[in-house]
């Protein structure tokens, strides 16, 4: 008889791993072997496709993983077609061409004990807990598979980031490319195999950084949204006198960029910026932003006669609101740049070659480019640690009720004519996360100031 973990072990693992938007955990204590097997039976069963494709980061745990999953996966009669080693987009973007759900081992920006997985449906639908998430959870845990009249075939498929590449390319217009010199921090992740086979044949001078696949982070953690990680771009950047600097996160689907004084762009600049070459392609588009982007976002949108719309926090939502109005591109504060003719899905080489082509076209420097964009000075994601925090939402919500306009869209989001700033708890953690803006550095100040002496 085959052996399973007991339910109630199950239960405590899954529970914990489990998260919003995909699975994450600790390997072997949260995350192994049996576990990614349970799961690959109930993904099988939710996500009612003959066919799954299946692609992993460069953990060292990926691949008895990614085996025990696809085991898991053709126990329930599906068959796998295993791609290997991919970035996060490149399986997006072979769910979209394929039409087939996919499922990739990887957890992102973590240290390198920890694995998980992300989901999606044919299409490169979004999959979170309320899409498809807890009821594999729940199915797993109640070992509720029902009995399959065949075991599903496997298939290794070779040769997708060839087409995944020529996808991305596809997106600018490679002639109005100019020669730039680009160094890239791909922190040991996912960017090491990918971002050679995008740029290759572009009139870029590639200075690479930690390119070697290592999921045991031996440089720094692949994660370039806190500026300790971005130090050795910023170094590179200045040494070899590079046009812009580029660093992406361990799966390869956020980008964040330094100008070619090695200094820090937003990437709710590089969302104006990207809006604004997007509403040049297609005028009148409907772009999205989250609501902790800054205000140059939408200003910036409705100044080139494109409809501005807001969305929550995190990539469900924007896919969603992105079907519902044929939105053309859609930008996150955190650095998840989606497009429409991406399926939808979230790409950060997307991105960064659109930028590559704005800074093409603009004929002078990354910092002149992003310059008209920068006129608010931004808090950046202030994270305290609260025993109640509704109870804290509230106390400020109170505080402010008479000067400013409030709403809940996500938190809590107050708006005056000077300053916003948006507080909401973690999905995760007991945590409150901060974001303010203000017209200069004495508005934002006194504004993140008050709120934080009200929630500490």
């Amino acid at each position: 008889m085959e052996h399973l973990p007991s339910e109630r072990a199950l239960s405590e693992r899954l529970h914990g791993i489990v998260k919003a938007y995909d699975v994450r955990g600790t390997v072997p204590d949260q995350l192994d072997a049996e576990v990614c097997h349970a799961i690959g039976r109930a993904a099988a069963v939710e996500l009612g496709a003959e066919k799954i494709i299946v692609a992993r980061d460069m953990r060292p745990s990926g691949p008895e993983l990614a085996d025990a999953l696809m085991a898991g996966i053709r126990a329930q009669g599906v068959d796998t077609i295993d791609i290997g080693l991919a970035s996060t987009d490149l399986l997006y973007y072979a769910s979209g061409a394929e039409g087939l759900p996919g499922i990739v081992l990887t957890a992102s920006h973590n240290p390198a004990q920890y694995n998980g997985m992300k989901f999606c449906r044919a299409g490169a639908a979004p999959v979170s807990l309320d899409t498809g998430l807890g009821a594999m959870r729940d199915r797993a845990i109640a070992g509720d598979f029902p009995a399959a009249d065949r075991e599903g075939s496997h298939e290794v498929v070779e040769g997708t980031i060839e087409r995944y590449a020529d996808h991305v390319r596809s997106f600018v217009d490679l002639d109005a490319l100019r020669p730039l010199k680009v160094a890239v921090d791909a922190g040991n992740g996912m960017a090491g195999l990918v971002v050679p086979e995008v740029f290759d044949g572009l009139p870029v001078d590639l200075v690479p950084l930690y390119f070697e696949l290592d999921g045991t982070f031996p440089n720094h953690p692949a994660n370039p949204i806190e500026p300790e990680n971005l130090r050795d771009l910023q170094r590179s950047v200045r040494l070899h006198g590079c046009d812009i600097g580029l660093a992406f996160d361990g799966d390869a689907d956020r980008m964040f960029c330094v100008d070619g004084d090695g200094e820090p762009v937003s990437p709710s600049l590089v969302t104006a910026v990207i809006a604004a070459t997007t509403l040049e392609r297609h005028p009148g588009a409907t772009i999205l932003h989250n609501l902790i982007c800054s205000r140059v976002v939408p200003e910036t949108i409705e100044a080139h006669g494109g409809t501005a719309v807001r969305t929550r926090v995190g990539h469900s939502f924007i896919k969603q609101v992105m079907a519902e109005t044929g939105a053309r591109f859609g930008g996150e504060h955190s650095a998840h740049y989606y497009f429409a003719d991406n399926y939808r899905a979230d790409s950060g080489l997307i991105a960064a070659v659109i930028l590559l082509e704005a800074l093409s076209r603009s004929g002078g420097s990354f910092a002149d480019l992003v310059a008209p964009y920068d006129r608010y000075v931004a808090s950046g994601e202030i994270n305290s640690t609260v025993a109640d925090p509704q109870a804290a939402v509230d106390a400020v919500e109170r505080a402010f009720a008479d000067e400013a306009t409030l709403s809940r869209p996500d938190g809590l989001l107050a708006e005056a004519d000077t300053w916003w700033f948006n507080l909401r708890p973690s999905n995760t953690e007991p945590l409150l996360r901060l974001n303010v803006e203000g017209d200069d550095e004495a508005t934002m100040t006194a504004v993140r100031d008050r709120v934080l002496s009200l929630i500490r």
